[in-house]
C-alpha cells in the first residue's frame, strides 16, 4: 500500500515500550495518505514518532458498518475476517483505483456465506457475491437481514433474476443500505448483491456492471467436485474455466487477490492459469512471499493479479 502511494520506504518491526509497532518513514502523512492506510486490518493506532513520544493521528475515516458483522456468522471453512480485509487491501493496492474516493465494488465469485462481502461493507464498498449453494446463500441473506435490523441500518431488499445467454435466469437479491438515515434518503447508499449460479457465468452476468476488485478464498481441499453436464469435474478444471470469466467481470485496471492452500495447489500453477486467462500476476516483492501456516493440512498462500 505504501508503494501504491508512491513511497519507497520499507516498513520495519520495532518494539516501543514493550509493544510491537510497524514503523516507517515518509515525507508526509496527510489525510489523503492516511485515508487508504486506515483500512489496514491490523491498525489499532496511528502515531507520529518524535523522540520517545508518540503523537496519535486522528483516523480520517471510520468503518462504514460495524466490523463485527464479518466475525459474528460462524461456519466450517470460514476465512478469518482480518485476513479477508488483507486480501481486499492487496487487490485494491494493485489496482488502478487505489486513490479513488468513490466506493469501489468487490466481487467474490465463490462467496459461500459472505465474509468477503461483509468486510467490503465495513470499508464502505459495494459487494457482489455469487455461489451455487442455495443453502449457503439463504443463510447469508438471513444473517444480513438480522444484522441490519439489529444495527438499525436503513435498508431495502429487491429480489429478481438476471438472464444469461444459453442458460436459465440466475436468481438475484439486492440489499440497498446506508450508514445513516440521512445518507439513505439522499441516495448515498451501498449495495450488497447475492447471485445464485455457477461461477463460470459471472462474466456474462456482470458484463454491463463490471467490478473493480475480485477477492476469493479458494476451497482448500480437492473434495469439492462440481458437476458439469452430470459428469464429475475436478476443481482444477473448474478453476481454469472460471478464470477467464472472472477477468470478464472485472474492469480494465482492476485487480484480483486469491488465497489458496499451497499443499493442494501451487502458486506457479495458479499464476500460469491466470496468465493463460489474460491476468497479469504480480510476483515481485513483497507479494511474492505471502505463504503462511494455518493448520496441519493448510499452508495458505496468496496470488495477486492485475486486470489489463
Amino acid at each position: 500500500m505504501l508503494q501504491a502511494l508512491g513511497f519507497s520506504t520499507q516498513p520495519q518491526m520495532e518494539n516501543i515500550g514493550g509493544t510491537p509497532f510497524l514503523t516507517f518513514e515518509c515525507p508526509t502523512m496527510d489525510t489523503e495518505t492516511l485515508r487508504p492506510l486506515s483500512t489496514l486490518s491490523s491498525v489499532y493506532l496511528w502515531a507520529q514518532r518524535e523522540g520517545e513520544a508518540l503523537l496519535p493521528f486522528q483516523r480520517p475515516v471510520g468503518r462504514y458498518l460495524a466490523e463485527d458483522m464479518a466475525e459474528v456468522l460462524k461456519y466450517k471453512g470460514k476465512t478469518n475476517a482480518a485476513f479477508t480485509a488483507l486480501l481486499l487491501n492487496l487487490a485494491r493496492s494493485q489496482s488502478g483505483f487505489f486513490r479513488e474516493k468513490r466506493p469501489l465494488t468487490v466481487l467474490d465469485p465463490m462467496c459461500g456465506k459472505g465474509t468477503t462481502l461483509y468486510c467490503a461493507l465495513a470499508q464502505g464498498m459495494h459487494g457482489v457475491g455469487l455461489d451455487r449453494d442455495r443453502k449457503d446463500l439463504k443463510e447469508a441473506m438471513d444473517f444480513v437481514h438480522r444484522s441490519l435490523q439489529n444495527q438499525r441500518v436503513k435498508h431495502s431488499l429487491q429480489q429478481g433474476s438476471r438472464s444469461v445467454p444459453k442458460g436459465p435466469a440466475v436468481p438475484e437479491a439486492v440489499y440497498t443500505l446506508a450508514d445513516t438515515r440521512e445518507h439513505y434518503q439522499a441516495g448515498d447508499t451501498r449495495s450488497l448483491r447475492f447471485l445464485l449460479g455457477d461461477t463460470r457465468q459471472v462474466g456474462a452476468l456482470l458484463r454491463k456492471t463490471p467490478v473493480e476488485l475480485l477477492v476469493a478464498d479458494l476451497p482448500y481441499g480437492v473434495q469439492h467436485a462440481p458437476e458439469d453436464g452430470g459428469r464429475p469435474e475436478s476443481f482444477e478444471t473448474l478453476l481454469r474455466k472460471a478464470l477467464p470469466a472472472w477477468r470478464e467481470a472485472v474492469r480494465p485496471g482492476g485487480a484480483m487477490a486469491l488465497s489458496f492452500n499451497a499443499y493442494t495447489l501451487s502458486k506457479s500453477r495458479l499464476s500460469g492459469w491466470a496468465q493463460e486467462a489474460g491476468w497479469l500476476p504480480v510476483l515481485e516483492p513483497p507479494l511474492d512471499d505471502l505463504e503462511h501456516y494455518v493448520e496441519q493440512a493448510v499452508n495458505r498462500d496468496v496470488l495477486v493479479c492485475r486486470r489489463p
